[in-house]
């Protein structure tokens, strides 16, 4: 396929949903100009069964970059998943064993397949980082070490935060950039991309290839999608995500679920909405039908606009046809963001064992969407229901 150097397609890849380029943007726009064909990489450990929005906005810069003809790898870390990355993390992760890793990954390609091609012209290729780092010597391991300080990793800021609390660092986490890192080196690649909390570990990568390569690689950080009131990730704990394998009528409802300030990032981030569109979008009275809009097209994305049309047409019969029982009960006024887990045992189950049951059962919806999440947050006006036919609206302070 031969590389397009579309100035248009160009700015669009510089700037949708980019919070900074290494060494600079000017560097790598005169690169794109050029016609060279640039080998770049995602990288995304397989530490759930689902991929969701939030990885959703990095991918769509890599199949921009695939569109303009560029050579694309999508890589799944199931060897750096077994380290964990300590990214934005208060404490260590949990190791995963080989079986959960494998038990993640039986989906990854079809559910990032809904983004990138990995058929067609210029099929995009997915390779596993075990491939290479399960073969590495204690040896090489070291030269890697070698390129880095303590001093050097120490100073991110979630260590730094660690440090001031008295939590412990784990050894493993400092080698988590240097595995990433190496991924570069192994795969030759010319750019990486990826959300920008995970800036340091590709900036690692960076470090190696002039180190071991003698070559600059670009780095690409996208901005992350966040919930605009606690400026955190989407996450599973803030019960705000929208995986890509999502239910259409799950993910319609939880796209209409979130708060009004969100719609133009995800519309930007996650979807192929034009920049136009998204700004008219925000400038609409109603932010209701500015979120039936979006809900559409993103269920028309990841599923079809056929599918699109059915979860909005169910949406509009349950909560603006008033379908539900027009006198729902009130639940007693909790904190803001209190997990589903308590306002269910605050609508009259009678213990936590029966709560679990039925949200693993499928039986309880938030707005119309199965929640199976105990943690997940919820909302001042959600409407959460218990079975078949009880309905509770949640109050918050």
């Amino acid at each position: 396929m031969k590389v397009s150097t579309d100035r248009a397609l160009i700015r669009e890849v510089l700037t949708r949903a980019i919070e900074k380029i290494y060494p600079t943007a000017a560097a790598l726009e005169k690169e794109l100009l050029s016609g060279r064909r640039l080998r770049l990489y995602l990288g995304i450990d397989p530490t759930s069964t689902h991929l969701h929005i939030g990885h959703a906005a990095s991918l769509w810069i890599l199949r921009r970059f695939q569109d303009l003809g560029h050579e694309i790898i999508l890589l799944a870390g199931d060897f750096t998943a077994r380290i964990g990355d300590p990214s934005d993390k208060l404490a260590a992760r949990q190791p995963l064993t080989e079986e959960a890793i494998e038990q993640n990954l039986r989906t990854f390609k079809t559910q990032a397949g809904k983004i990138v091609r990995f058929d067609g012209p210029n099929p995009a290729r997915l390779e596993h980082n075990a491939a290479w780092h399960d073969k590495m010597s204690f040896r090489e391991l070291i030269k890697l070490a070698q390129q880095f300080t303590v001093q050097q990793m120490v100073e991110r800021d979630m260590f730094q935060t660690r440090l001031k609390a008295g939590k412990p660092i784990g050894l493993h986490e400092f080698l988590y950039p240097l595995m990433q890192g190496y991924d570069s080196v192994a795969m030759d690649v010319d750019v990486e991309v990826g959300g920008s909390d995970q800036t340091f570990n590709m900036l690692a990568g960076r470090t190696l290839m002039k180190s071991l390569k003698g070559k600059e690689k670009f780095v690409v950080a996208n901005r992350l999608l966040v919930d605009a009131a606690s400026g955190k990730k989407l996450s599973k704990t803030e019960g705000s995500l929208v995986n890509l394998d999502d239910a259409p009528q799950d993910i319609f409802g939880r796209v209409m679920a979130m708060p009004d300030e969100m719609m133009p990032h995800v519309a930007e981030l996650s979807t192929r909405m034009p920049m136009e569109k998204i700004q008219k979008l925000g400038k609409m009275k109603n932010p209701r039908d500015a979120k039936l809009i979006l809900a559409e097209a993103v269920v028309s994305l990841y599923h079809s606009p056929a599918a699109a049309q059915k979860a909005r047409e169910e949406w509009v019969r349950v909560f603006s046809k008033k379908e539900t029982p027009e006198e729902i009960q009130e639940l007693p006024s909790t904190p803001r963001g209190t997990a589903i887990l308590e306002e269910i045992r605050i609508s009259g189950v009678s213990s936590k064992s029966e709560t679990m049951r039925l949200l693993r059962q499928g039986a309880i919806k938030i707005n119309d969407s199965v929640e199976k999440n105990a943690e997940r947050k919820t909302q001042d006006g959600d409407i959460l229901k218990v079975g078949k036919k009880k309905y509770f609206r949640i109050r918050q302070k």
